[in-house]
């Protein structure tokens, strides 16, 4: 007990480490806004059931991130970056605690730590791990999934014990970004039992009441989601998502073909101990066979996922769960070895994994931070956000016409109002803002004669998309 304890410390000690550091210092970028944005909107509605980025519903991806940003921001009483984007951090630590007390039985204590370690400092964990986007958690999820089954099958666990855990992480990553999952779960699920030539599990009733679980964890919130909006409007958004990434729409070429080195980036540097993995040095029959399960089961969904015309390289990174699952195991089994012509002792395999586990413990403690100082003053989006609380009264209300995605609104200090159209202002509107294509209608609109709308400034956001604030005044 106390050794397990032990391990949890060092896991919790390493996270805090890498992934705390600077965490709200820089601001929300990318698609982060499409997470915050529909959970600020939340929170202020009540509506939990349709994600809103702008005054549009969002239909693209699920709302279990929204809901977990919400519940940050509620929880803490506070709405900056660092509660935003804890939720990911927190994914990432999941995993690493569940490798060191899940799988400890199947890893070994070395092991097990190992594999934590070689999680918590990969480079695409650490990335993705400090911003609030969707990887972070649906790869944990689906990576808690793969750690569960796979410690209960080996441990010869009953199958519901196998496969009723593993389904409701399954069920939850539905709720994170869709079935996309399965392809990596079921390819070391299938890999495994094809090794171990036993297909009875799949046939297993507990089986098919973790398919309900799963299925009925995703219905409690797709049944009330689709009587609440449009539900033919959500099923051709929901059915684009998939389909449009299968037939390539807006492929890519030159992105496409680097779709497999990008994912291999993404587990730097532990893919360079790949090479020097040897089967046949595991000490037991059993052992052998789980190994070349693991390889068979990370490299086909790897490969085939990379290869989808419109896929990108982040796709395949729920592979980085059971990877560090194997480079464990051949760690501990003592499974690493190095070519006969370099003349070096296995011993070496020691200080290389602490050089590796090092790299990554320095990037988030020193890396992240140092890149805060450097970008303070490129933050874009601040700015214009300065620019536009400058302008605005703090007892005023702000007014956002059909603003689609923007991510300033997150700094925008006064209570923030959607609309779709400028005919839909209020006549007590004082302030609002429009999109450039807007901007005629809303300075020849008579709606406040004798008054007028009169553009006061306009502000770019960091993909140079110009929003104009507007003042009804004489």
């Amino acid at each position: 007990m106390n050794s397990r304890l032990r391990a949890v410390a060092v896991v919790l000690l390493v996270w805090a480490v890498i992934y705390l550091p600077a965490l709200g210092s820089i601001a929300i970028k990318g698609e982060e806004g499409r997470r915050i944005l529909p959970a600020i909107r939340m929170l202020a509605t009540g509506d939990y059931l349709v994600p809103r980025v702008g005054s549009n519903p969002y239909f693209r991806k699920p709302p279990l991130v929204n809901w977990l940003v919400a519940a940050s921001f509620q929880f803490f009483g506070v709405r900056n970056e660092w509660t935003a984007r804890l939720p990911s951090a927190l994914a990432v630590l999941a995993v690493g605690i569940a490798f060191v007390t899940v799988a400890r039985a199947a890893l070994g204590p070395r092991g097990s730590i190992i594999a934590a370690l070689i999680w918590m400092t990969s480079i695409g964990m650490i990335e993705k791990g400090r911003l609030i986007e969707i990887e972070a958690l649906y790869i944990s999820l689906c990576g808690l999934a793969i750690i569960f089954w796979l410690s209960f099958w080996v441990q010869k666990k009953s199958p519901w014990l196998i496969w009723l855990p593993a389904f409701v992480f399954l069920g939850f990553g539905l709720l994170a970004k869709g079935p996309t999952q399965l392809v990596f779960f079921y390819a070391i699920v299938l890999a495994v039992l094809w090794h171990a030539k036993d297909w009875r599990p799949l046939v297993h009733p507990a089986h098919f009441a973790g398919l309900a679980i799963m299925l009925g964890i995703a219905a409690a919130w797709a049944i009330p989601f689709l009587h609440s909006t449009t539900t033919q409007v959500a099923m051709d958004k929901w059915s684009n998502q998939f389909t449009g990434r299968l037939s390539g729409i807006d492929f890519n070429f030159f992105g496409w073909i680097q779709n497999i080195p990008r994912g291999l980036v993404y587990f730097l540097p532990w893919v360079l101990l790949f090479p020097f993995v040897r089967f046949s040095k595991f000490h037991d029959q059993a052992q052998r066979r789980l190994a070349r399960g693991l390889a068979w089961g990370i490299a086909v969904p790897f490969v085939g996922v990379n290869l989808v015309p419109g896929a990108v390289a982040r796709y395949s990174m729920p592979v980085i769960v059971p990877a560090s699952w194997l480079l464990a195991m051949a760690y501990a089994g003592n499974a690493l070895q190095w070519p006969r012509m370099w003349a070096r002792s296995d011993r070496d395999w020691t200080r290389i994994v602490a050089v590796f586990a090092a790299l990554g413990i320095a990037i988030g403690a020193s890396g992240y931070p140092m890149a805060a100082v450097v970008l303070r003053n490129r933050q874009q989006v601040k700015r214009a956000a300065a620019e536009i609380n400058s302008l605005v009264p703090a007892n005023e209300r702000l007014y956002a016409v059909n603003p689609d995605y923007q991510p300033v609104f997150f700094y925008i200090r006064v209570p923030l109002e959607y609309v779709n159209h400028v005919k839909d202002l209020p006549v007590d509107a004082r302030y609002f803002l429009v999109r450039t294509e807007n901007e005629a209608e809303a300075s020849t609109t008579p709606k406040w004669a004798p008054f007028r709308a009169h553009p006061v400034a306009r502000v770019r956001d960091y993909s140079k998309r110009e929003l104009v604030l507007f003042k009804v005044a004489p």
